[in-house]
């Protein structure tokens, strides 16, 4: 079987395999920043190349711990609607996203760990939806 990564693509790297990480570590997303692929090694590992923050820690991450970065559909525009799911077990809050410049049809949902300048969008969110509460 071909191995899904290639050298030069960018990939997120699980925050298990970190233990230097800064602040809480419920706070932290599940996935660390982008780095570039430098080296397949074998069928199931690659050869990142590290940044600042891990310079110390061994670039070669195993493939069950890499996910491909998606492009971004761009900034966002507002958060539609939010919805509880249940994920391995554990409940998981997940907003619709709308992105600016997109139409309806690319709107994501999205766990709040993952939209893009989460703090502002999602106090919108919530104002508006108490703001809808309160006219009713």
């Amino acid at each position: 079987m071909e191995p899904d990564f290639r050298e030069g693509d960018q990939v997120l790297v699980s925050k298990i395999s970190f233990n230097n990480l800064k602040g809480p570590k419920k706070m932290i997303n599940s996935f660390v920043v982008p780095f570039t692929i430098i080296k397949l090694i074998g069928k199931n590992a690659v050869e990142v190349r590290p940044t600042e923050d891990i310079s110390r820690k061994h670039p070669v991450f195993q493939e069950q711990d890499i996910v491909e970065v998606e492009d971004s559909p761009g900034p966002v525009k507002k958060i539609i609607k939010a919805r509880k799911i249940i994920l391995n077990g554990k409940d998981q809050r997940q907003y619709l996203v709308r992105f600016k410049n997109q139409t309806a049809d690319k709107d994501k949902w999205l766990a709040e760990d993952t939209i893009p300048d989460e703090n502002l969008h999602l106090g919108r969110f919530r104002a508006s939806r108490r703001a809808e509460k309160s006219h009713q």
